[in-house]
């Protein structure tokens, strides 16, 4: 490999042309207001321009992913204000928006071109399985802030959307390979082609292996992870209406760590090294069909299956359909309404450190949207009024209304606010895991076990939240973008000691001491985010972001839990930042850095730190790049995440840096 990657090098360098500069430039020369009208689709599921949406959004393109060096798209979520990533360990994250962060963030919604990838089991999502090639991402959208009146339930307090290219937009073959001490070999390879005149089609196959990080104490942290997966997209234009999209993947891979375990109910836990086995894959159908120049409709149907070799050794087969309508009415207003069916079958075999009872559940979910863009004076204030009404598996019917106004002050500067209210459904881990802890030996040798009892009526979590928001093009070089929120929090989760019981069974006979989930806390969180891009010259690119938050809980009366306000409260850090470059050097070279500051979590607690990535990027010729780059590089290792609930170990991140070439044909 070595010899042919030598090889690869000298190649390029005979082969360098006009052409390694053009494309650099080209992108580089695109002013701050062109960007500013991109058109973005994740706040009302229709096509507004991004300077005149009503929310908190930001969009990384795909010219921020190629210059960020991300290998994963955790780390590229780390750009966004707002936006609170942890690594908790080689592959486990927890990821959240305005809050509550742990491995499993049941606040925050995130999609895969319009699909949903929130699983009930834990509610939330496993990132490691979250992958493709990076090159394939058009953009990512992210909403920081509720999107319940168009996505649903559980999307709390942010929406990340993922959208992918078109099968047009990715012609010809693509190789990607590469390597380094963290990211021990990567690659992709890729080909797509047209069958015919009306369909565009491409096929590929990715693989990484990424190595173990230190452990707390020192030894290795045993956290080592490989998966190879392969995928296809084919876009066909069936009629000057009709056109549809087919697409999916299959994966297979290895995730170790270290998981609990219980020999016996009167032995101690132990935490184990546990291979686990990742299996899965998605078929996904859409169909938008034009009924005239105001009307249209997108049908969208999907199945997805997954089996992880856990400690319950869990699997979920998931079937959605969404239906959405847009009909344009008159020249003020912009209809949009749909409705949506969620079908998820999951599987359990669980054993005495972690169980589900019952082990095998089905959830449905289903509901129904509505929502009107009313042009109140066209071209200055917009007024959008909405509401989804949705039926869940535990609670029934839950109603989250929007009403969102947007005000163009001048052509470059737009204030907006809006009112939104949320729900999140309860998860299988709040209504029906049990989970059992060390257990002691009380007065006459009885035997006492601690353990966490799901509670199958546990009711759903409501946000109701007020923003506000302010957009400014001040130049075709400089941009701004600030927005300020105020949550207020009812029926949050609580951790309740119950009536003690006796079980026979497995022996020996023991007293379980249980704890459950209750809605008995509330409070409200306030903060502010902000970010600036700068093209200080068309070589030369500064962007910067900053977000604060302070989030304050209480309990209900009667609550006895003393552990759910700390660990709310001090679950992510009260300010983070950001700062990137991206400067174009000459004959093809760009040097890209960016740093991150993340503040101190209090509970547990664990230290701010600063990240810093660098690196550079070699347009050898016009479809031949070369880059190197070198991540966390501020610090050997440092710790960013602690997961309380004790499900994985946490380990520390190290510095890394790797090399990469890709080459399209």
């Amino acid at each position: 490999m070595k010899r042919k990657l030598l090889m690869a090098v000298l190649l390029a360098g005979s082969v360098v042309t006009s052409h390694a500069q053009e494309e650099p430039e080209k992108l580089s020369s695109m002013s701050i207001e062109d960007l500013l009208n991109v058109e973005v689709t994740s706040v009302s599921k229709t096509q507004q321009k991004l300077s005149q949406t009503a929310a908190a959004i930001y969009v990384i393109t795909q010219e921020d992913i190629r210059r960020s060096g991300a290998t994963n798209i955790p780390d590229l979520l780390r750009m966004v204000p707002g936006i609170d990533v942890a690594q908790i360990n080689a592959n486990t994250w927890a990821i959240t928006a305005r809050g509550f962060n742990r491995r499993y963030a049941n606040e925050l919604m995130v999609l895969l071109d319009g699909r949903s990838i929130y699983l009930p089991t834990f509610g939330g999502v496993y990132w490691d399985v979250l992958d493709l090639p990076l090159e394939n991402i058009d953009r990512i959208e992210v909403i920081r802030g509720p999107g319940g009146s168009i996505w649903g339930a559980n999307a709390v307090n942010g929406v990340v959307n993922i959208i992918t290219k078109k099968a047009s937009e990715t012609k010809g073959a693509m190789i990607v390979a590469g390597g380094g001490n963290l990211d021990q070999g990567f690659g992709t390879l890729q080909y797509g082609g047209a069958a015919g005149k009306a369909t565009d089609y491409r096929v590929y196959s990715k693989y990484f292996s990424d190595s173990q990080l230190p452990g707390v104490s020192g030894a290795d942290g045993g956290d080592g992870w490989n998966i190879l997966r392969g995928g296809f997209r084919v876009d066909s234009t069936v009629s000057a209406k009709d056109t549809l999209t087919f697409q999916g993947d299959v994966y297979t891979g290895r995730v170790d760590q270290f998981a609990k375990f219980f020999p016996s109910i009167n032995s101690p836990v132990q935490s184990i090294e546990w291979s686990m086995g990742l299996s899965g894959g998605f078929f996904q159908a859409i169909w938008n069909h034009e009924f005239s120049a105001r009307s249209a409709s997108v049908l969208e149907v999907s199945y997805d299956r997954y089996q992880r070799g856990n400690i319950v050794n869990e699997g979920e087969g998931v079937l959605n359909v969404d239906f959405q309508h847009q009909y344009r009415w008159r020249e003020r207003q912009n209809i949009v309404w749909g409705m949506s069916a969620y079908d998820s079958a999951v599987t359990t075999n669980g054993g005495l450190a972690v169980s589900f009872n019952p082990p095998d559940v089905t959830v449905r979910l289903f509901g129904a949207f509505a929502q009107d863009e009313i042009a109140v004076a066209p071209g200055r204030l917009y007024l959008t009024i909405g509401a989804r009404l949705e039926h869940d598996y535990y609670n029934g019917f839950g109603l989250m209304p929007t009403v969102r106004a947007a005000w163009k002050a001048s052509k470059r500067d737009t204030v907006w606010a809006a009112v939104s209210r949320a729900i999140d459904t309860p998860a299988l881990n709040d209504t029906t895991m049990r989970v059992n802890f060390n257990g002691f030996s009380g007065a006459h040798g009885t035997l006492f076990i601690p353990a966490l009892v799901g509670n199958p009526d546990a009711e759903n979590e409501v946000s109701v939240d007020y923003e506000m928001g302010y957009r400014s093009t001040v130049s075709k070089k400089l941009s701004l973008d600030f927005a300020a929120y105020f949550d207020q929090y009812s029926r949050l989760n609580t951790s309740e000691p119950g009536i003690p019981f006796f079980e026979s069974q497995p022996a020996p006979a023991h007293v379980v001491l249980p704890i459950s989930d209750e809605n008995l806390m509330h409070g409200e969180t306030h903060g502010i985010e902000g970010f600036a891009d700068w093209k200080v010259s068309d070589r030369l690119t500064l962007s910067s972001g900053y977000a604060f938050e302070q989030i304050h809980m209480h309990l209900n009366p009667g609550s006895l839990d003393t552990t759910s306000v700390a660990a709310a409260q001090g679950s992510t850090p009260v300010s983070s930042a950001q700062f990137r470059s991206h400067l174009f050097l000459s004959h093809g070279v760009a040097w890209d850095m960016a740093a991150y500051f993340v503040g101190r979590i209090g509970d547990p607690i664990v230290p701010s730190y600063t990240r810093l990535d660098t690196g550079l990027t070699w347009q050898a010729a016009e479809r031949l790049s070369f880059s190197i780059f070198g991540q966390n590089l501020l610090q050997e290792e440092h710790l960013e995440y602690v997961d309380t609930l004790g499900s994985t170990a946490s380990t520390l991140v190290k510095r890394g840096a790797y090399a990469k070439m890709r080459w399209t044909l």
